[in-house]
């Protein structure tokens, strides 16, 4: 496990700054795998459903930010990982802020948002060249078809935002998606750094394994399921007035 490194020298304040940032990420990110699963599986518009959804927003945001700021100053360098940091930041604030407005509308920050999600996928572009240029044929030891994931998920956020934008805002069902969607591919990155980042917790006969493939993938096979309930039936319109406002 890559981890923040503080000189032996450096004062208390400086080690003890370091352990808390890692109990903060380890934590935010855990409740957040626990608060998605359960707003996933919950009666939508609920109070249940919108505790954890509440819940699993805040610990996303706590530990994108953290991840985002500590990535470039880890022992093994994992730029990369900043660029998730802010790219998972932006989707799980944007989803949060678009379930909470009302129909139509345009918030006030839907520039900045589709600036930041241009920015990560022309990132990923940029560090899938690097890798491939070179001479590992990596960069911080992502492979350049890791960055895919950059050019597709910020491609897409960023048409997605500009349609809002010259639209003049998002009603109805594209409303419901655009939040459930970001929420989930927020819930699939969490899910993805633990059982795939961080195998070494797991027991041996699990490492490497393609159980861990399971609730890894988990969160976006239950956006499937509910993009096509939400785009193609009228089953939105039976969600609590709480929730759609």
């Amino acid at each position: 496990m890559t981890v923040l490194q503080v000189p032996p020298e450096a004062p208390v304040w400086a080690h003890v700054a370091a352990d808390t940032i890692l109990v903060l990420h380890i934590t935010g990110g855990s409740v957040a795998m626990v608060a998605g699963a359960v707003a996933l599986i919950a009666r939508k518009g609920e109070t249940l459903h919108r505790t954890a959804g509440t819940v699993f927003f805040l610990s996303m945001l706590l530990t994108a930010a953290i991840g985002a700021a500590v990535a470039p100053f880890l022992t093994e360098g994992q730029r990369p990982n900043t660029i998730a940091g802010i790219l998972t930041f932006y989707l799980v604030l944007t989803a949060w802020t678009t379930v909470q407005r009302q129909d139509g509308g345009v918030a006030r920050f839907a520039i900045l948002g589709f600036f930041i999600a241009l920015g990560s996928a022309i990132a990923g572009v940029l560090f899938a060249l690097e890798a491939g240029q070179s001479p590992t044929g990596t960069i911080d030891n992502s492979p350049p078809q890791a960055f895919l994931f950059f050019m597709i998920v910020g491609g897409f956020a960023a048409l997605t935002d500009l349609k809002v934008i010259l639209l003049g805002g998002i009603a109805g069902a594209p409303r419901i998606a655009r939040h459930l969607w970001r929420m989930c591919v927020g819930l699939f990155i969490a899910a993805g750094s633990f059982f795939l980042g961080q195998q070494q917790v797991f027991p041996d006969y699990l490492r490497g394994s393609a159980w861990l493939f399971v609730p890894t993938f988990a969160p976006l096979l239950i956006m499937l399921f509910w993009m096509v309930r939400v785009r193609l039936t009228n089953w939105y319109l039976r969600i609590p007035a709480e929730a759609s406002g």
